[in-house]
């Protein structure tokens, strides 16, 4: 052991023996300082020395003191193995989190009970780090609430197992920050994509498409189109628009086609007028809205209407002469006009105009 380091240990010893919190935290700064401007020339011997002298300081000192320590020492590839141990499972998580999210010392065996015992926030420290195999993965996100579970869909280094990515993609159904996240893996299966874009809400549907890179929202839009042109005889009846297009047409170019006549035909139950006069005003191909509005969701309503500048008033005539809507009021229409009001023009155009040059995905009950 170096000079200097072998001076400190009678001190060393009186303090072990001895010494206060103070005095401990105090060495402990001195010994992690020696041991940091000798790291790279310490053989194991010297490492194993430095490992049972922290180990001896760190009890009975505060949490600032073990902190420090956890944050100077996390990034070491040589740092003592047995005292990050002892960090790692620390309480605080201001003393595990660094070693925990940064430590290349610290292998799956030895962060595998702490990510099994410990709660949220040892969890998401975790997640953070630069690999992660698929044994780690799978307890953190069958343990990991939201944000560990956003954490590791965006950790590129994180390897996920079937079961991990069945977990996730249940996750991201209805949470659109981690269905972006897994929708960007470039290690996502064909088959577990599709899923999350068939079993998705909506709302999630809407958001992967407004994010996602263009290379992907080809792939998007493919597998969207795919599942709509399988399903469009289900989701929407045989109907004939061509007349109803033909009439609605030639108001516009009159210029006589606009939100009130909408209305009307919603009110009067001329259901072929309808769909055809809001394909006209928002620029959208009539079969695409006809699936759109066959759904049971009226979310797609709601962003059609928002997007075209439509009333409440309008929209929910809208939304009660689709078929099967029994005309009256009830919680879903309520909790319509709630998510109608907080949606944004532009967000609602957003969407639009990937409706306007693609099938759009069908409407679901959730």
């Amino acid at each position: 052991m170096p000079y200097t380091a072998a001076s400190l240990i009678p001190e060393l010893e009186d303090v072990v023996q001895r010494g206060t919190p103070e005095r401990r935290s105090d060495m402990l700064k001195r010994v992690t300082s020696l041991f940091l401007e000798g790291a790279p020339r310490y053989n194991e011997d010297h490492i194993r020395l430095f490992d049972d002298v922290f180990l001896s300081l760190v009890e009975e000192i505060e949490a600032k003191a073990r902190a420090e320590l956890s944050r100077r020492i996390a990034p070491l590839t040589n740092a003592p193995l047995e005292i990050l141990r002892r960090l790692a499972h620390d309480d605080d998580i201001a003393v595990a989190g660094p070693v925990l999210a940064e430590s290349p010392r610290l292998e799956t065996e030895d962060l595998l009970p702490v990510a099994r015992s410990k709660g949220q926030a040892h969890l998401f420290a975790i997640s953070s780090r630069k690999g992660l195999d698929e044994t780690l993965t799978d307890v953190l996100v069958n343990r990991g609430d939201s944000d560990v579970i956003r954490k590791v869909a965006s950790n590129k280094g994180a390897r996920l197992s079937p079961a991990g990515y069945s977990t996730v993609i249940e996750r991201a159904q209805n949470d659109g920050v981690v269905a972006e996240a897994v929708v960007q893996r470039e290690d996502l299966p064909d088959h577990l994509f599709r899923e999350l874009l068939i079993r998705a809400t909506e709302v999630v549907q809407r958001r992967l498409l407004a994010a996602a890179r263009p290379e992907t929202q080809s792939e998007i839009r493919r597998v969207l189109a795919s599942v709509s042109n399988q399903m469009s005889a289900a989701a929407a009846p045989a109907r004939d628009f061509g007349p109803a297009l033909e009439k609605v047409r030639a108001l516009h170019q009159a210029g006589q086609l606009g939100e009130r006549d909408i209305a009307e035909f919603a009110g009067d139950k001329h259901y072929e007028e309808m769909v055809a006069a809001l394909s006209e005003l928002c620029s959208v191909p009539i079969e695409v809205v006809a699936r759109l509005i066959a759904g049971e969701r009226p979310d797609p309503v709601l962003i059609l209407c928002k997007a075209a500048g439509f009333a409440w008033t309008t929209t929910r005539s809208i939304i009660l002469a689709r078929p099967g809507a029994n005309g009256k009021s009830n919680p879903t229409l309520e909790a319509a006009y709630s998510n109608f009001d907080k949606l944004s023009a532009s967000t609602a155009q957003r969407v639009v105009r990937f409706w306007q040059v693609t099938p759009a995905p069908i409407a679901r009950a959730s």
